[in-house]
């Protein structure tokens, strides 16, 4: 038997405003170091840049910096253009993080049951025209940034 209830679409509001997985022009927003014990983290927010239909909306990840981790987390640094002498010194500061641009791979898995957006790859800015699924006829995604 099927029903038909009036709305019924419009109330999942979480759906319209999630970020498909992609590439993205990104700008970091803010950028805070959580202590967690076991797996201490950057909490990132980005503001996307480009696409144009996304333009604005925030993405929000987390970069883990656990030793096993580290790989991700300097892949980050250095493809978004990262003070090189702070790096070398092995610090991180978190207002020099705020304002650096890069592409930024997301995808989401599903863990548990709930929807876990996955920072899954870095790009330089100067790479966004070669790697845009605009600038190409491959769809979105298929470059590994």
């Amino acid at each position: 038997m099927r029903r038909r209830i009036q709305g019924l679409h419009d109330a999942d509001q979480s759906a319209a405003l999630e970020i498909p997985d992609g590439l993205f022009l990104v700008r970091v927003d803010r950028a805070q170091y959580r202590w967690h014990g076991q797996k201490p983290y950057y909490l990132l927010r980005f503001m996307v840049l480009e696409s144009r239909l996304l333009a604005g909306r925030p993405i929000t990840g987390r970069v883990y910096c656990t030793q096993k981790a580290l790989w991700k987390l300097t892949w980050f640094l250095r493809d978004f253009g990262y003070d090189a002498d702070l790096l070398g010194k092995d610090e991180i500061d978190d207002q020099a993080l705020v304002g650096l641009q890069g592409v930024l791979k997301v995808s989401h898995t599903i863990v548990h049951g709930i929807s876990v957006l996955n920072l899954d790859g870095f790009a330089p800015l100067s790479r966004w025209k070669e790697l845009s699924p605009t600038a190409s006829d491959d769809p979105p995604g298929s470059e590994v940034a």
